[in-house]
């Protein structure tokens, strides 16, 4: 019997949910930048940048937001922050000119482990060890590759956080302001411990193969929606999912509380957008991320900062906490005051209190205007 295109289509799912060559685009515009040298030294040969952009350049190219996207976000803004790109909306497309890449790294469109290396094979087990730098070092090889020189503001949440306080510190005369949500100046070692046992549990799926199973029948979706179960308790509070789930049962004779089937819905969802090894890449890359690696310790990296600094932190986060927020701001000698936004929702309050995070952004372009 002849393989259909839906057939492939859903075999390549149970592999990786990686965007691979031949899919749909869909908005996504993409964009070389030839090399790049990676703080380990390894040289990551010919990367593409997938992205997407909302409104108009002008013609001095001086209304330009970066937006930095989260772990498993991407380049569509509108896809996983919803409410806040448009006209008239908080990123205000009458206005500016927003633009998200995808991170290398990343697998929906940007150069990473489910993408093609020059030999013709998936990079796989190949790819290289990266840090919240060389994301960094990426985009600014982007932006010159788009005529950027300068941004109105970098913003992001979480990992975005990361890469936007790195822009602060090594770029000050190429952004004008940053804001960081939900993030901080170095990894806790409760984040790293919580990112090790995620990645084990990638590693130990009987399908992982090393990082090579790209080729195979399956790939190791199991080990990573465990590791995004894991992840998921980390990025809600502990009173939610009482509320929600309490010891409340499937309604059936599994024995199986309901709170396992909303674990089992985020992983499945992770599955069909998402590829496993480039989890376990921006994961390590977190655990490293040191605003004060080699430039003195976190307080001399930040004390450097000379353009205006906006530090979110939400005061339900588990994860980033609100003290790592307190310790951006208080380090920083141009940050305000940390904005607390209030929220039931903890790390995923940034995604969910839209007013509140909209309300923020609309008061630092009203400043940079």
């Amino acid at each position: 019997m002849a393989t259909t295109e839906n057939d492939s289509a859903k075999h390549r799912h149970l592999v990786t949910g990686a965007w691979l060559e031949g899919d749909d685009p869909g908005d996504r515009k993409f964009i070389k930048i030839g090399d790049l040298t990676l703080e380990s030294g390894f040289v990551l040969p010919d990367i593409t940048i997938a992205y997407q952009t909302w409104g108009e350049l002008n013609k001095d190219k001086d209304n330009v937001i970066l937006v930095n996207h989260a772990m498993t976000g991407w380049s569509d803004v509108p896809g996983w922050w919803p409410q806040m790109v448009g006209p008239g909306l908080p990123f205000d497309t009458n206005k500016f000119y927003v633009v998200c890449p995808n991170v290398i790294g990343g697998c929906q469109g940007s150069t990473g482990p489910s993408s093609i290396a020059p030999d013709g094979k998936r990079w796989g087990s190949r790819f290289p060890y990266l840090t919240v730098r060389d994301m960094v070092a990426a985009e600014v090889k982007f932006s010159d590759a788009l005529g950027i020189k300068k941004y109105k503001l970098a913003v992001g949440p979480s990992l975005g956080g990361m890469r936007s306080l790195e822009w602060a510190v090594q770029l000050p005369e190429r952004v004008e302001a940053i804001c960081t949500i939900g993030s901080s100046a170095v990894a806790t070692g409760d984040q790293i411990g919580t990112h090790s046992i995620q990645i084990r549990a990638i590693k130990s799926d009987q399908y992982f193969n090393g990082g090579d199973y790209y080729e195979q029948e399956q790939g190791p979706h199991e080990g990573m929606g465990i590791a995004r179960r894991i992840a998921h308790l980390t990025y809600r509070t502990e009173s939610e999912m009482d509320v929600r789930f309490g010891r409340q049962m499937q309604g059936d004779d599994t024995g199986r509380y309901a709170v396992e089937s909303y674990l089992d819905h985020q992983a499945n969802k992770l599955a069909h957008r998402f590829d496993p090894n480039t989890y376990i890449i921006l994961t390590d890359a977190m655990s490293s991320h040191d605003i004060g690696r080699e430039r003195g310790g976190v307080d001399k990296a930040l004390a450097t900062i000379k353009i205006p600094v906006t530090v979110v932190s939400i005061d339900t986060d588990r994860l980033f906490t609100p003290r790592l927020q307190a310790e951006i701001a208080e380090l920083t000698p141009t940050a305000q005051p940390v904005v607390e936004i209030s929220s039931p929702f903890g790390h995923d309050g940034f995604l969910v209190e839209v007013d509140a995070v909209g309300d923020v952004i609309r008061g630092i372009l009203n400043k940079a205007n």
